[in-house]
């Protein structure tokens, strides 16, 4: 990589510097003068930062170039030791999302709406009967927790002990989420949550019922190249739906309602009428970008917006950035709920586009139909607290006062 003269100003990708808030005068500035912008992180290594719509696309449309596998999704090689779904590259990833995308078929997933109502009420009416509740513990987390829990057939009883396990892995840069965790390892928990997926699947097969289509038979059974997948492959998909389905519905439920809080005539606006939920629910994962990026490691020496990189450097997509680019999206900077077209990123684009859009889509669309209609707005009763974290734009914390109609 060439010289460069050191950074006054962190990484772009820094956990400080977005816990504090997502530096979008910083991106923007960088995407007009560097689109493709050389980034030092604080070990001497470093990336090249991807930030416009367009390259975003180019890269995720050629694993071939860009491969997933080789060095993962991670800024750090080695962060997390299990293969996921998002860490395959072609053939192998195809294969095996052919195997799990049946679960999240639109069909299959409407056919969770009213259980998800029946959750949505239920932790409602729990919420109402608090004087201050937090936000996104007591509202926005049960309801994606359940809807994985199904999925994946996570027993109810067991539940509380995954949601633990995936704050770990999610959160694993915060030290508040780690202490109050008891100081879990991230290593360690991501290996006692592979475990204990296998041991589940491994107690459902003793009973006979891991012949079926529920997703567990599907992780368990599955073949690649011919060969049925091994306990860390099986381990690594499981942890990687559990966290997907739930961390970053979450965020998009807890972030969204702060959001329309803002904007209390928007509030009333979706109340009244639930049909325009779908547009600004879009925007509002543009606006809020759950996932900051994934990383790619070039494969061979490639240009990209004119810049030549190296085979075997780190090449990261940072959707914060494309969501916000001038090019694809005018007036990136003003929420508009009627954005049409709106072409974002927050789902990924290409091979590995989220399984569960659809389903978190759902989720967020019949969350926010109950809780507009039963609820006025709300009255923050502390200040909002932001997971410490270079991959997930998260609250962790929103103490809250409801105010029901």
């Amino acid at each position: 990589m060439p010289d460069r003269p050191a950074e006054a100003e962190p990484h772009i990708l820094d956990p400080d510097l977005l816990q504090r808030g997502v530096p979008h005068r910083r991106l923007a500035e960088l995407r007009r003068r560097e689109p493709v912008s050389l980034q030092t992180l604080p070990d001497g290594s470093r990336y090249w930062a991807v930030l416009t719509h367009a390259d975003v696309v180019r890269v995720s449309r050629d694993p071939a170039t860009f491969s997933a596998r080789r060095g993962g999704i991670n800024l750090l090689d080695g962060v997390h030791t299990l293969p996921t779904l998002l860490s395959l590259d072609p053939p192998e990833h195809g294969e095996m999302r052919r195997r799990v995308l049946y679960a999240f078929t639109p069909r299959r997933v409407r056919g969770l709406e009213a259980r998800m109502r029946e959750v949505v009420e239920r932790s409602l009416a729990a919420a109402l009967g608090k004087d201050v509740c937090d936000f996104v513990a007591d509202l926005a987390a049960p309801l994606p927790l359940e809807m994985v829990g199904d999925i994946l057939g996570i027993p109810p009883a067991d539940r509380p002990r995954v949601a633990e396990w995936a704050d770990v892995l999610a959160g694993a840069d915060d030290p508040e989420v780690r202490e109050r965790l008891g100081g879990a390892d991230p290593n360690e928990s991501a290996l006692a949550f592979g475990t204990y997926a296998f041991e589940l699947a491994r107690d459902t097969s003793k009973r006979g019922d891991l012949g079926g289509e529920d997703l567990l038979s599907v992780l368990q059974n599955a073949e690649l190249e011919g060969t049925q997948v091994d306990l860390s492959t099986f381990a690594g998909l499981f942890v990687q739906i559990a966290i997907a389905g739930n961390e970053t519905t979450r965020s998009l439920i807890a972030a969204g309602t702060l959001e329309l809080a803002r904007r209390p005539a928007l509030w009333e606006r979706l109340a009244a009428s639930p049909r325009l939920l779908p547009g600004a629910i879009e925007e509002l994962l543009r606006w809020i970008t759950p996932v900051h990026y994934f990383r790619r490691t070039a494969t061979r020496d490639v240009e990209l917006s004119g810049v030549r990189i190296a085979g075997g450097e780190k090449v990261v997509m940072v959707y914060t950035a494309a969501n916000r680019d001038e090019a694809a999206f005018p007036e990136p900077d003003r929420f508009d709920p009627s954005r049409d077209p709106n072409p974002h990123l927050s789902f990924g684009f290409g091979e590995h586009f989220c399984l569960g859009a659809a389903l978190a889509r759902l989720e967020a669309r019949v969350f926010f139909e109950i809780f507009l209609r039963r609820v006025a707005g709300i009255e923050l009763a502390g200040e909002p607290a932001w997971l410490r974290s270079s991959e997930l734009h998260s609250l962790k914390r929103m103490p809250v006062r409801l105010r029901p109609r």
